[in-house]
């Protein structure tokens, strides 16, 4: 076993009778709304830059959606980021780490980042809303720009889990509507299928047994929260809804961040493979020792540094492209 693998196990900080503690699933446990628990939660973190944080609301669709937005003006020459958090479409908001830090981070680097606070399915809640709302919050982005003083045209879009399928999914709206696309896409391990493909050359059992069982995705767990985000069964999902199905030709180039010990990084395997076949430009980074909410469970640690840099490098080159 490397020492990556070791490390990765350990820091689930779980013995197996506590395992059994969380035995109740990944979809049961993401019906708390306030997110996922941090894998190793008694690390010492950093704390996230200051920055200058201020929230406005966009008029949706379906009500008002609260944008907040984060950093100064970048000139009209630097890139932009819209961000959707995760959480499975029924938990997490604007404040966990793998929107709130990461937020912090590219803005005090000069990035700015507006992250969208859209509905979740929950309390009969499912799409279209959650996407009309992601869209909401592009319009305002783009029909703003200026304002805010940011190049419209080098506006990015991107989110991680559910905040990945909900950017994929605006994304192809917007082909269809032909509308302005985004410079580029940002996703971190999306979730695209409701049937998750294998990851190509498997996982490590004896990793994957150590980690909570929350952490872990079975065929159930998935199809569970597809159809809890989609209203009903699956195989009635627009291509919106569960966007890894659709045709991706016409995407923005497309910077993909996957974790070596997730379930779910099959699904965003599947997805560079078609994107790549469609002619998309795609960047792709593995975080090795890494698991699904990556973002969150390193936030403010030297072992999600990589991930940061990777995708503060993709929205730089969207600059130059």
């Amino acid at each position: 076993m490397t020492s990556r693998t070791e490390s990765a196990a350990g820091s689930a900080g779980l013995s197996r009778s506590t395992q059994g503690e969380t035995a109740a699933g990944f979809a049961e446990y993401l019906a708390s709304p306030e997110g996922p628990q941090f894998l190793n939660p008694d690390a010492v973190r950093s704390p996230g830059p200051d920055v200058p944080i201020r929230t406005v609301t966009a008029d949706g669709r379906h009500g008002p959606v609260a944008i907040r937005i984060y950093g100064e003006r970048a000139g009209t020459d630097s890139p932009s980021l819209v961000w959707l958090h995760g959480g499975g479409f029924v938990s997490g908001s604007v404040d966990i780490p793998e929107s709130d830090y990461l937020a912090r981070v590219l803005a005090h680097q000069g990035t700015p980042v507006l992250s969208v606070d859209y509905r979740l399915a929950r309390d009969g809640v499912s799409f279209p809303i959650p996407h009309d709302d992601a869209l909401a919050g592009w319009f305002w982005a783009r029909e703003n720009a200026e304002s805010l003083g940011l190049d419209p045209d080098l506006l990015c879009l991107g989110g991680a889990g559910a905040g990945g399928n909900l950017a994929v999914g605006a994304a192809l709206y917007l082909i269809d509507a032909g509308k302005p696309l985004p410079a580029k896409l940002l996703l971190a391990y999306p979730f695209l299928h409701a049937e998750l493909p294998p990851p190509a050359g498997g996982l490590d059992p004896e990793v994957m047994a150590g980690l909570p069982r929350h952490l872990r995705f079975t065929v159930e767990d998935c199809i569970r929260t597809a159809e809890n985000y989609v209203g009903g069964p699956v195989s009635m999902a627009s291509s919106y809804a569960m966007p890894g199905y659709a045709d991706p030709a016409g995407l923005p180039p497309t910077a993909l961040l996957a974790c070596e010990y997730d379930d779910a990084r099959g699904s965003t395997e599947l997805f560079a493979s078609a994107l790549e076949r469609a002619g998309v430009p795609v960047s792709y980074f593995l975080a090795e020792g890494g698991v699904h909410g990556h973002l969150n469970h390193t936030a403010g640690l030297s072992e999600g540094q990589a991930a940061l840099d990777f995708l503060a490098g993709e929205l730089s080159a969207a600059k130059r492209a």
